[in-house]
């Protein structure tokens, strides 16, 4: 009989905990939140668990959580829809210039990104602060305008968030754009970003509407972001609607901005190329629901990606670390799921208070991108060592490329 690759971590009265995490890490505070939502009565099965595993607010990023009868909006947090777009192009390293300085500006002047004012929403778009053509976010628009004005008349506040204005915007934070290398030295186009300030607002609304729910209902929890929405109820069908066009505004943002990333580098490289079929757009902290074993559950991943059989994903390193396109292998065990990255090893806090700039250069030699105090704390020391999280996870997962980031702008 083969032998597992995961751990379970028991607690009475609680489903189980598998985890996928030999060789690495994972925190004691992050083992008590896995307990802690693994003893709420409506988690089916188990919850599965990444080798990227750390300490989140509520729920556990890099979870895997099954449930019936409800779901926890805290678990899919406010990032709705945060996930990876890559697309593997004609391009070959020999066609990069010998300066990729010119090739980072021209992809930071095209879209917006970080906290400046324009990606802020400060400023319209008819007024000369957007680089991203109208009729590309006219049309990604036009897919989602009618199935938000509905979601608005019931939740009217939802109305004056950043939606149209951010959409084709990157952020800030852990969100970024590549341009990469793969193996045989053909170039790739990679970028991370969500649902931005819209799915920021839905997220918050009804997380407090959740936590609103157990006061009304006295239902006691051993952390207040586990609060849950049952499924019969309109605030469940109302989140339910809302997360959902969340996410599809999460993957259309993604589209736009490859689109508009491409016609960046146009600018810089003037030899003609293509996008080849290995594109892939995924998420990695989302709620949908799936069939698993015999049943149809809610399957929340908080900082965790879809790995059904021949299905390919994105699993990135750091800024100074090697990304993973994958092939899923359809794991039953870990509800057909893998790691969403390397995973932290401690806060940002923690980051900029352990190292310094000269630590930043020397992680990051190599690689064009900001090399400033400001992004300390996405230092690659920050994160988990990536190939220790790919060989924990080689029962969900194959490797199909191995990308090298030479490009990387972030927020």
């Amino acid at each position: 009989m083969k032998k597992e690759e995961y751990d379970v971590l028991h607690a009475e009265g609680s489903r189980p905990v598998k985890m996928w995490t030999r060789g690495v890490p994972v925190e004691d505070a992050a083992k008590k939140q896995l307990r802690n939502t693994a003893a709420l009565p409506f988690i089916y099965k188990h919850i599965a668990v990444m080798p990227d595993v750390h300490l989140g607010k509520g729920s556990t990023i890099g979870s895997v959580i099954p449930t019936l009868g409800a779901v926890i909006p805290a678990a899919v947090g406010v990032d709705i829809g945060c996930g990876m777009m890559a697309a593997k192009t004609t391009l070959t390293a020999s066609d990069l210039p010998d300066n990729l300085g010119p090739l980072r500006s021209a992809i930071e002047r095209a879209i917006p990104h970080g906290m400046s004012p324009k990606t802020r929403g400060h400023r319209g778009r008819d007024e000369g602060s957007w680089h991203t053509p109208p009729s590309v976010v006219d049309a990604a628009w036009l897919q989602l305008k009618d199935e938000f004005d509905a979601i608005c008349l019931k939740t009217p506040k939802l109305k004056n968030t950043n939606n149209y204005r951010h959409l084709g915007t990157l952020g800030s934070g852990n969100h970024f754009i590549e341009v990469c290398l793969d193996e045989q030295g053909s170039v790739w186009f990679m970028l991370h970003s969500g649902s931005r300030g819209v799915g920021n607002a839905i997220g918050t609304h009804f997380i407090e509407l959740a936590k609103q729910d157990m006061r009304t209902h006295f239902i006691n929890l051993p952390d207040q972001d586990l609060a849950y929405l049952a499924e019969g109820t309109q605030h469940y069908d109302d989140y339910v609607e809302a997360v959902g066009w969340a996410q599809r505004f999460a993957r259309n943002n993604r589209e736009v901005m490859m689109q508009n990333l491409i016609a960046a580098v146009r600018t810089v490289i003037h030899k003609p190329f293509q996008m080849h079929v290995e594109a892939v757009n995924c998420h990695h902290n989302y709620v949908q629901k799936e069939h698993h074993f015999g049943k149809d559950v809610l399957v929340t991943r908080k900082g965790a990606v879809s790995a059904r059989a021949g299905e390919l994903g994105i699993i990135p390193g750091s800024m100074g670390a090697k990304s993973f396109i994958v092939r899923g292998k359809g794991n039953a065990e870990s509800f057909h799921s893998c790691s969403h990255g390397a995973g932290r090893t401690m806060s940002r806090t923690e980051a900029k208070r352990r190292f310094n700039l000269a630590d930043q250069i020397r992680a990051t030699e190599g690689v064009e991108c900001r090399k400033d105090e400001n992004v300390i704390d996405e230092i690659p020391m920050a994160y988990k060592d990536i190939d220790a999280v790919m060989l924990a996870q080689r029962e969900l997962v194959d490797v199909v490329h191995i990308l090298k980031q030479v490009v990387c702008v972030k927020g």
